[in-house]
């Protein structure tokens, strides 16, 4: 896989190419001409027509009709990068000089090479990962940060050994309270690391894995590779890709991804409220949510059966409902359910519907096991964390 260098110098490239053919740069791109309303998209080797949000960092995002599969095949996940990617790591990692060192708070600090971490025992979650501002863009009025659609999610197999075995090896102490995860990213200038931690309770369970596959093959480099943490249930932030470093601490731990960042106001909060860090709480499951894959916004539909269709998840609960409006919410029916289900995946969903002319405002909505629902409106807060509000799309019925 080309490295984030070597893409964004063939970027450059097509750039210093526009002036003499103003369409080359957006073939490269797979960007739309000027007048298109088309999502902006990209072709990279392993990413097939992902939508570009940013390329100082590399962040993709996935076209939502590509939720049409219960797994997620790696080239059309999401991508979340917070820093540059580590270009220096080798692809041999077998052989390479590549270290998990786990310390802190235990009593027999070790580091691990690839070739250790893989004799562990393998376990396997289905997990959907979900970006904290997936959705971002949709809050009003908007807030800033990637602005992320509907697509920064996907569900996939990912397997390692559990992280619960690594740290007892190690001999947690009492005084282990926190689990800290450092990666490799490459830290820009004076941007503080990509560092957080997770509480003991959450790291200890049998489903928190370091993962080094995922869909059944080893992760690539815009996953983790060689390792990342995998905290099934929670935020995507929560799961540290490139992973190289595993402390135990005596306490949260304190940094700019920590505090001020991925947290959540403990009170409903306007536009222009100041909110203060101690008034807030470091953000961890999912909420309950639903996203409609088809038909997509703007389509015209000949009348007759249309198959609305999607996927619905809610973090470490599971979902047990979905019901869709076609009449703007004034009603709701329910939408049959796959029979792919696992702890912390998605479920795809779908409903038949008997589509006469006009034009229509089709809504989704999921219940989760604890009785939560997708709000009519998001909870807006200053960074645009968890919008689940009640999906919808317009189309027309000719």
């Amino acid at each position: 896989m080309r490295s984030r260098r070597n893409f964004l110098k063939q970027m450059s490239r097509a750039a210093l190419a526009v002036g003499a053919a103003p369409s080359l740069l957006a073939r490269a791109l797979a960007l739309p001409q000027s007048g298109s309303t088309d999502t902006p998209r990209i072709d990279m080797p392993g990413e097939d027509g992902l939508i570009v949000r940013s390329f100082r960092f590399v962040d993709l995002e996935t076209p939502v009709e590509y939720f049409n599969t219960w797994l997620t095949p790696v080239s059309h996940f999401f991508v979340r990068n917070h820093m540059h990617e580590p270009t220096e790591l080798s692809s041999d990692v077998a052989n390479s000089d590549w270290r998990l060192t786990v310390g802190g708070e235990v009593d027999k600090p070790f580091a691990l090479t690839f070739s250790e971490l893989s004799k562990l025992e393998t376990h396997s979650v289905v997990n959907t990962l979900e970006c904290a501002g997936n959705g971002r863009s949709l809050q009003r009025p908007q807030v800033p940060g990637v602005q992320w659609g509907k697509g920064a999610v996907g569900t996939a197999r990912f397997s390692g050994p559990r992280l619960r075995d690594i740290l007892l090896r190690a001999g947690i102490k009492p005084t282990g309270k926190d689990v800290m995860f450092r990666g490799l990213d490459e830290v820009p200038g004076k941007v503080p690391p990509f560092v957080r931690s997770i509480p003991i309770e959450k790291a200890l369970d049998s489903d928190t894995l370091v993962a080094t596959h995922m869909n059944g093959a080893p992760l690539t480099k815009h996953h983790g590779f060689p390792a990342r943490a995998l905290v099934p249930g929670w935020i995507g932030a929560a799961s540290c890709k490139w992973l190289t470093e595993i402390k135990v601490l005596d306490s949260e731990f304190v940094g700019n991804f920590m505090s001020p960042g991925y947290r959540f106001p403990n009170q409903p909060v306007k536009p222009g409220d100041a909110v203060k860090p101690e008034d807030t709480h470091p953000l961890t499951g999912l909420s309950v949510k639903s996203v409609i894959a088809g038909p997509l916004e703007g389509t015209s539909l000949k009348a007759g059966k249309v198959a609305v269709h999607g996927a619905a998840w809610a973090g470490e609960n599971n979902v047990v409902k979905v019901e869709v409006s076609t009449d703007g919410g004034a009603s709701w029916n329910p939408a049959g359910l796959g029979h792919d289900e696992a702890r912390y995946a998605w479920r795809l969903w779908t409903y038949e519907w008997k589509a006469k002319s006009g034009d229509y405002s089709i809504l989704s909505r999921a219940t989760d096991s604890e009785g939560r629902t997708q709000p009519a409106t998001p909870v807006w807060n200053p960074s645009g964390y968890l919008y689940n509000a009640v999906d919808q799309v317009k189309i027309h019925v000719a």
